[in-house]
């Protein structure tokens, strides 16, 4: 049998145990679009706000959701600025996560975990989290 071949059967074989996960997954790929929606908008208004207030340096950059880097069942999204970093992970098993913020290179944490549905507790600790990133990203 050729490489390719069994790559293929096993490309077939992870791929059929994998199709049951697809709705959650699907699930939590939405969610985390919304969440990096509401992500992005709020650092639209925090680059307005500092750039008005003369400091149009302080920016932050917000990724675009993708399959998680850890967790194949998960989708995730990173806050940047320099160093600093953050992750939101929204799990297909019905949780969000909050990473960080942390530097590059250095132990990621500390975390905050929450049922998926609980939008009104994600919302307000998502608030706390940005706040802590673009304080500890904005220090000197």
């Amino acid at each position: 049998m050729t490489i390719a071949a069994r790559m293929q059967k096993l490309g077939q074989t992870i791929g059929e145990r994998e199709a049951i996960h697809s709705e959650s997954l699907e699930a939590a790929r939405k969610l985390a679009d919304e969440l990096q929606r509401t992500v992005a908008g709020a650092l639209d208004a925090f680059h307005a706000a500092a750039s008005d207030a003369g400091a149009p340096h302080l920016r932050a950059q917000v990724s675009s959701p993708r399959v998680d880097d850890k967790h194949l069942r998960a989708v995730e999204f990173e806050l940047q600025r320099g160093r600093h970093r953050a992750i939101v992970t929204v799990k297909s098993k019905g949780q969000v996560t909050l990473v960080g913020p942390f530097q590059a290179g250095k132990t990621e944490g500390p975390c905050a975990s929450f049922a998926s549905d609980a939008r009104a507790e994600i919302d307000a600790a998502l608030g706390d989290f940005l706040e802590r990133f673009l304080e500890e990203a904005a220090a000197p």
